[in-house]
């Protein structure tokens, strides 16, 4: 099976097209303010239409409100709206009605219980993504650089399509795809040269590592 890569943080257009050369299947757009990666909605517009029909494009977004969220899908258009907050099942069904595009809900983890949550979104979200769960007190809900264990996704490998992040780099992707069989990895801090500023060859080293990956 190919595994697809989301190279997540695209703020520039060198990051956007060392992504999409290198093949990433999506890019990811950050709308939260706390975010060194965060995008105003002008800015974010410029480089969904330099992507747009190149590679698919993700808005994340982090418990928006309803106005937020309908800026972003019409000026941004994207393809897929990534909710990174603690939006309840019944929030996601209310964006997902709204939108109308695939809707991507993070799970952060920790624990294989933390990984269960994700039943609780089988009907509403389109694709799960898990990431690494941080601490009350942290400014950001992913983009951090942390990793998990990856034995947490045990009960769900095998059983449900995910996406894999967390902590991701070119070293350590490809025994992440070998433990965990998600169907897109995804990466941000792991290709940065400092918080934000995306190393074009480092996203064409962590996109090399996922095509040349082999799964057990």
């Amino acid at each position: 099976m190919i595994i697809a890569a989301k190279i997540c943080g695209i703020t520039t257009p060198e990051a956007l097209e060392a992504a999409i050369s290198g093949g990433a299947a999506y890019i990811g757009l950050v709308f939260f303010a706390k975010s060194p990666r965060h995008l105003e909605v002008k800015q974010a517009e410029g480089l969904a239409d330099l992507a747009r029909g190149r590679v698919k494009i993700v808005a994340l977004t982090v418990n928006a409100s309803d106005e937020t969220l309908a800026e972003i899908i019409n000026e941004v258009q994207p393809d897929a709206l990534q909710l990174h907050g603690t939006e309840t099942p019944e929030r996601v069904a209310e964006i997902k009605k709204m939108f109308g595009g695939t809707v991507i809900k993070a799970i952060p983890v920790a624990t294989s219980e933390d990984a269960g949550q994700a039943g609780r979104y089988a009907d509403v979200a389109d694709l799960i993504l898990f990431d690494a769960k941080t601490g009350s007190d942290a400014d950001l809900p992913g983009g951090n650089g942390q990793t998990f264990d990856w034995a947490a996704l045990d009960g769900v490998s095998g059983r449900l399509p995910f996406v894999l992040s967390g902590g991701l780099t070119p070293g350590n992707v490809a025994a992440a795809i070998a433990r965990t069989h998600p169907i897109v990895v995804d990466v941000s801090s792991g290709v940065e040269s400092a918080p934000g500023m995306k190393d074009p060859e480092r996203i064409r080293d962590f996109l090399h590592a996922v095509k040349t990956a082999k799964q057990s």
